[in-house]
């Protein structure tokens, strides 16, 4: 039996000197430092092969002829229409330049339609929001008839606006449901003209608009809702904290990006009105009920007047305002959500330590 002796700690292993294993320990010749491990080189992008191009193609072909189709070359053609007086036959060929678009700026009709649009943006945010977020957070609750109580209130939002815009007019009308009920219950003198009052017109507007659409934000909360873990809710109840101490310093901000995003939608909407406006309202009725929109200005002074090249110019202005407005909301609001969302992290590697 041999024994190998190790040599103390810090002393110089002469090379060849057998090792505990029996093997042969080697030493590096002095001055020179120890080789350090070959690091891994970072794996390098692939490009994307021609099958995969093909692929892509296949797939998003037909959805992009679609989306050139009916929304970039609409736009375009638009565009193009706005520098003519066209009554929509034939080749346009009376040339105006910029004369539609000085008019449309300079007339007080659509400024008024305009001045309609922001109320109607302002007013959604302001009625819909709260009163969305408050069903949200009852429904989001275990409630007695939960389930039919959504329904519900998302039922008015899945309505066509046809149907919603001749029911409300009939039962808005002098003669109409309201004033008939009002009068059976001896409230005789709440009776109004709800429809051409100039006064309540726009007011009766907003209430047929958080009527239809409230179901969207509440089922767009709730959605939120489900997403925020319920052990930060447990977790401050057990620290102290009410209901509504949880609500506004937990819940609200982590339902911030659905709220910021509903907004956006909500926005985009309202400058956009015109179905429930022109079935209620009509085209000579919106303009002096004080209910006309951007829309009805376009339809009303365009097809409506046989200009088709004024109309599009409209329909360009009102595209032009409603793009700085989304990316204004963009910029200041909803940056902060997608900040992460659009970019990609260099890949990094690590060095390896000799």
């Amino acid at each position: 039996m041999t024994t190998t002796r190790v040599p103390p700690q810090g002393a110089a292993i002469a090379p060849g000197t057998p090792g505990p294993s029996g093997g042969v320990q080697t030493q590096p010749p002095a001055g020179r430092p120890p080789a350090s491990p070959p690091t891994t080189p970072s794996p390098r992008r692939r490009g994307i092969g021609w099958g995969a191009r093909a692929e892509l193609m296949i797939l998003i072909g037909p959805a992009l002829i679609v989306f050139v189709a009916f929304v970039i070359l609409p736009v375009v053609l638009a565009a193009y229409y706005g520098f003519f007086s066209w009554s929509g036959f034939g080749t346009p060929t009376d040339f105006v330049g910029f004369r539609n678009y000085i008019t449309i700026l300079s007339d007080p009709t659509f400024h008024e339609a305009l001045g309609h649009n922001l109320f109607i943006l302002v007013m959604s945010l302001l009625l819909q929001g709260p009163i969305a977020l408050v069903f949200a957070l009852l429904l989001n609750r275990k409630l007695r008839f939960q389930s039919v109580i959504r329904v519900l209130i998302f039922v008015p939002y899945v309505i066509s606006e046809v149907v919603v815009g001749i029911g409300w007019s009939l039962m808005l009308q002098s003669e109409g449901a309201v004033n008939g009920l009002l009068e059976k219950i001896g409230l005789a003198d709440l009776q109004a003209d709800w429809l051409s009052d100039p006064a309540l017109a726009i007011w009766t507007l907003m209430l047929i608009i958080t009527w239809k659409y409230i179901g969207f934000a509440v089922i767009l909360f709730l959605a939120g809702l489900q997403g925020i873990p319920d052990e930060l809710s447990e977790a401050a109840a057990i620290d102290g904290a009410s209901y509504w101490q949880v609500q506004r310093l937990i819940v609200l901000p982590l339902l911030g990006p659905t709220i910021r995003i509903w907004a956006f939608l909500s926005v985009i909407g309202s400058l956009q009105l015109f179905d429930l406006v022109w079935i209620i309202w009509g085209q000579y009725v919106s303009s002096t009920a004080g209910t006309s929109t951007m829309a009805t200005y376009m339809v009303a002074n365009g097809r409506g007047a046989g200009s088709f090249g004024y109309g599009s110019a409209v329909a360009v202005v009102l595209f032009l305002i409603s793009l700085a407005i989304a990316l204004i909301y963009q910029r200041l609001v909803l940056r902060r959500d997608t900040a992460g969302a659009l970019t990609e992290k260099p890949n990094t590697t690590a060095e390896a330590t000799s």
